[in-house]
């Protein structure tokens, strides 16, 4: 009895870890899927942060967190080790949205800009990039400025969410989800207008975090944007990753390339 009843488990194991990992096109339409899933759902947790909980609202959340709460069960239930992957950021960001999407019809409003910080899930899965590298040019093209566009508004959002949790209704004109934006992005972009500033300890630390990071993300994306885009393309005898588009040799050991190319316009 046990060995025909863990035949099929085993199979069914497989059958999900090749839907996250693996490289068919079915394996590849459901990381899509959950990209635009995972899209989806930012878009409405941004829409509706400044609004008032409602029997609809809240019904919403709850079928969001079903969802995020199958993905995340999937993922550990094909993970090696369980544990560690316990342990990487990304997942303990997924325990976070999901105790705010439960927490908020128990705690208040408050907590709800905790969802936010769902955006940390965007592109940010490397069998993902890899089937946006092979299906779209314009991605293997602006890669960079893409990853940096995303982490950066990611960041903005993720911060904005903090510092509404933390700080709001505490500091000087800090009393809704839009003044948290507004200070977040004039804090990142170093503009200070000074209507709104933090007086508490735990406010000028979440003020200097927001600069520090906010500004190094602001100088990646503007540098992913300005300086020439390379090609990503494995060297096979050094492993550099990434060339000029029009690279015949390795810079780094001389050797041939053959890097693809779609022939002349």
């Amino acid at each position: 009895m046990l060995r025909r009843m863990s035949s099929p488990d085993r199979s069914l194991h497989d059958r999900v870890r090749l839907l996250y990992e693996g490289r068919s096109k079915r394996a590849t339409r459901f990381r899509y899927g959950l990209l635009i899933f995972d899209a989806a759902s930012i878009v409405f947790f941004v829409a509706t942060a400044t609004l008032p909980l409602t029997p609809a609202l809240l019904l919403t959340d709850m079928v969001l967190a079903a969802g995020i709460a199958a993905d995340f069960l999937c993922r550990l239930w094909i993970a090696e080790n369980r544990l560690r992957h316990l342990r990487q950021f990304y997942v303990l960001v997924d325990i976070a949205v999901l105790a705010s999407l439960v927490a908020v019809p128990v705690l208040g409003q408050g907590w709800a800009a905790l969802r936010l910080l769902r955006a940390l899930r965007l592109v940010h899965s490397y069998h993902l990039l890899r089937d946006l590298r092979r299906d779209w040019r314009f991605f293997r093209l602006h890669e960079d400025a893409i990853v940096a566009a995303v982490n950066l508004l990611v960041f903005i959002f993720a911060m904005t969410a903090l510092v509404d949790l933390l700080r709001g209704g505490r500091e000087p004109g800090l009393n809704t989800y839009v003044d948290a934006l507004y200070f977040t992005v004039t804090t990142l972009t170093t503009t200070g207008f000074g209507d709104i500033t933090m007086q508490s300890g735990v406010g000028r630390v979440l003020a200097v975090g927001i600069m520090v990071v906010g500004v190094g993300l602001f100088l990646r994306l503007a540098r992913a944007i300005f300086v020439p885009a390379k090609v990503r393309h494995k060297c096979p005898e050094c492993g550099l990753l990434k060339h000029d588009p029009d690279a015949i040799h390795c810079k780094h050991c001389g050797i041939e390339l053959k890097i693809e190319t779609e022939g002349a316009q």
